[in-house]
């Protein structure tokens, strides 16, 4: 019995490849993202519309290879509502794109994707404010914040009332 690879997997191999000549991996990504500009400035120019149906069907709705919107499902997935069982999906699998406009934006800057939070359909969907809002939070998530640093002579942090020396600091 011959397992077949997930669509998943397969658009992976082909986006990720190690084999692949770097200039040729380079325009398969600059035209992919075309692709993925093209399909959020339809998405956003209807934000409330939940757009739904087969892959196949939506790569038919889009006017994209299959493979190409496995792509971005995949891409989508983290900022859908409701998740895709991108995993295991064939052409036949319904699919949905009920994105979380917030969750969306800040994923669109986590991704550093300007092209595509930069897109003036948000200006219709968020004031000015609440993009930078939204923006700041975003970068703020991946900030690591250190603690201040514990002197080996302050008091331990335990509460034992030893320095941290001669306590947790050994």
């Amino acid at each position: 019995m011959v397992l077949e690879m997930s669509l998943l997997q397969e658009w992976r191999d082909i986006a990720y490849s190690q084999k692949t000549d770097k200039r040729q991996l380079q325009k398969f990504w600059t035209d992919y993202f075309m692709i993925e500009k093209g399909i959020y400035e339809k998405l956003l120019s209807h934000p409330d519309e939940v757009v739904s149906g087969t892959v196949k069907e939506l790569a038919e709705k889009f006017e994209i290879p299959v493979l190409t919107m496995v792509g971005f499902l995949d891409g989508i997935d983290d900022s859908l509502k409701v998740k895709n069982p991108i995993e295991e999906m064939d052409e036949n699998t319904r699919v949905n794109l009920a994105f979380d406009k917030e969750l969306l934006y800040k994923n669109m800057v986590d991704a550093k994707a300007d092209w595509l939070y930069e897109l003036p359909m948000w200006n219709d969907i968020f004031t000015e404010e609440k993009r930078k809002e939204l923006y700041r939070e975003a970068k703020k998530a991946n900030t690591v914040v250190k603690g201040k640093k514990i002197g080996r002579n302050d008091p331990c942090p335990c509460g034992s009332g030893k320095k941290y020396k001669y306590c947790c600091g050994r």
